[in-house]
């Protein structure tokens, strides 16, 4: 080997050295940290432990400012709203499809006026389910476990009975959504009662309009 072969491949082994013991710092720098994560999930009562297996068992729980308790008992009272929305809207179609006599028209077209504005309640309440970290409804098999409304599988029904019928179901969910309101104000949910404020204006405004349509000239 020549004396200029030698000077070559020396600052070549030399490179390959040097790259060598950059890899083996980059190693034990990971290495290092994966300890030190091992080491704090090792610990029994360290806090971050206990916060990172609760996300990891609860994949779905978003975070919130909110308590666990506030989400809890907001969650319950929510769904339980939710299932009695539902069921709502599905009698006040159940009547707006079997509905019949002279008034026909005017009484079809108002309860499918009613059943889309229940309806549209139903996203925004799961909605807000979630956002404050809670789990929400899941099937219809739930939904009728949940609901406290009535259902109505008769096979024929009086017009002025189902407006009258449904007016009590709507003065229900009114003085149920006052209820819910008063659990979100306990935990400041103040986002979830204003629109329960919306909707229980919304619920008393059904619930005249069939009042009236009900009354009987003297």
């Amino acid at each position: 080997m020549t004396d200029n072969q030698i000077e070559l491949e020396e600052p070549a082994v030399g490179r390959a050295q040097q790259n060598n013991r950059s890899r083996k710092s980059i190693f034990d720098r990971a290495n290092k940290t994966l300890t030190g994560t091992n080491q704090t999930m090792n610990k029994p009562n360290s806090r971050k432990t206990s916060e990172l297996l609760r996300r990891r068992d609860a994949p779905l729980e978003t975070r919130t400012d909110l308590t666990a308790s506030a989400t809890k008992d907001i969650t319950a009272t929510m769904n339980a709203i939710l299932a009695d929305v539902f069921a709502l809207y599905v009698k006040t179609k159940n009547f707006h499809w079997h509905m019949s006599g002279p008034h026909f028209r005017d009484y079809h077209l108002l309860l499918d006026e009613h059943a889309d504005q229940l309806f549209a309640m139903t996203d925004p309440i799961a909605e807000r389910v979630r956002k404050i970290g809670g789990l929400t409804l899941h099937s219809i098999g739930q939904i009728s476990r949940t609901q406290r409304v009535s259902d109505n599988d008769a096979e024929y029904v009086e017009p002025l009975d189902m407006l009258a019928e449904l007016a009590d179901d709507n003065r229900t969910m009114a003085a149920r959504l006052r209820e819910a309101h008063n659990v979100c104000d306990e935990h400041r949910d103040v986002a979830t009662a204003s629109l329960i404020e919306v909707w229980i204006d919304e619920t008393e405004r059904r619930a005249w309009f069939l009042f009236e349509a009900t009354r009987r000239v003297n």
